[in-house]
């Protein structure tokens, strides 16, 4: 039979242009459509057999469930909405943060969508967009402020949601977070071990709630390793990279100039190094780096750099599963967890 033509009940043949029902898999299987939708489910007592079968008939034929029938039926939409900002860090965040979402909902009737937007813009549009279109049964958004709009809105609307960072509001509310400030106080450590006196750090902008984490964790290591911070405040790791190159390669041609950098940023580590060695300068020798990285880019491009892996990919998976079980119904205060962060190469020069 051509594979572009298939049986409807009936005997009558499915053109390839025509979706396939909960109709064509029951009489493909012999089984009821009652139990055709429970299996799909994953419904308790349906058995594993069962089940089995009737996704294997549902993949051949390429069965998607009707969105405005399930919708009409159940109120549901059955799609997470992912809304990331375009500023995101380029080296491999995004696709990391879907890979992670993705491997969490491909065993349940879940669908991603992602909403792009810009925090130069408000970034209560695609909030407000989303929860006025009833276009998604739960939200998943990054970039957390302490005091954060859009958690008190989706909270008033009674709207799912989980975040990738923390607040510091009265909201209790599920997230997945990396511990920045244990990454900055390592790092710290890791340039002191390295016999540096002068750093600078490459912070977020300091409206975000990881900017606080950060500088906690940056300030508490200068003050127990004795170290003392070269300022730099005319960037940020969502500055223009190419102004980054060109800030660094400035502050490097100074009389003084830091022997140690903090970035949190891994694609704002690369521009800063191209403007060190752009000065002549060689990083291992006159300036140790530390910095995060969400894949193992730097690894490959700069092995002298020192690295922390934040696992994006976990904080997808962790996101996904806290949403799931906020949109079931369990209570916000056990879905909140934040991972520590790894070094991934490189130890201290006096170990080596």
């Amino acid at each position: 039979m051509n594979d572009s033509i298939k049986t409807e009940p009936g005997g009558q043949l499915l053109s390839g242009n025509e979706r396939p029902t909960l109709k064509t898999i029951a009489y493909m299987t012999g089984l009821g459509i009652t139990t055709v939708s429970r299996a799909l489910k994953d419904a308790p007592d349906i058995g594993a057999d069962t089940k089995e079968r009737v996704r294997q008939v549902a993949q051949q034929i390429g069965y998607q469930p009707n969105r405005a029938g399930v919708r009409l039926r159940t109120g549901k939409t059955n799609v997470i909405a992912l809304v990331l900002s375009v500023d995101e860090e380029l080296m491999g965040f995004t696709t990391q943060l879907v890979f992670g979402i993705t491997e969490v909902l491909s065993s349940t009737q879940y669908h991603l969508v992602v909403t792009p937007h810009t925090h130069a813009k408000d970034p209560m549009i695609p909030i407000r967009y989303i929860l006025d279109t009833g276009s998604a049964d739960g939200v998943i958004i990054s970039k957390m402020q302490p005091d954060d709009a859009r958690v008190r809105f989706m909270t008033e609307r009674n709207m799912p949601f989980a975040t990738h960072g923390r607040t510091e509001m009265d909201i209790v509310h599920p997230y997945h977070d990396f511990d920045n400030e244990t990454y900055a106080y390592e790092a710290v450590k890791r340039l002191s071990q390295c016999g540096r006196k002068r750093i600078a750090v490459l912070l977020p902008p300091s409206r975000f709630s990881y900017y606080d984490h950060t500088r906690r964790g940056f300030d508490r290591g200068l003050r127990d390793f004795g170290l003392s911070e070269f300022p730099i405040s005319t960037v940020s790791n969502e500055t223009p990279l190419d102004q980054v190159k060109d800030a660094s390669r400035a502050l490097m041609q100074g009389k003084e100039f830091p022997d140690g950098l903090v970035s949190i940023s891994g694609s704002s580590t690369i521009a800063f190094v191209a403007g060190i060695e752009e000065t002549g300068k060689k990083i291992g020798i006159d300036i140790d780096v530390v910095s995060k990285q969400s894949a193992d880019f730097l690894n490959w491009l700069r092995p002298e750099i020192h690295t922390m892996n934040e696992d994006i990919k976990l904080a997808g998976r962790e996101l996904a599963k806290a949403l799931l079980a906020r949109i079931d119904g369990k209570p916000a205060a056990g879905l909140q967890s934040v991972s520590k962060p790894v070094w991934s190469n490189r130890a201290p020069k006096f170990e080596a």
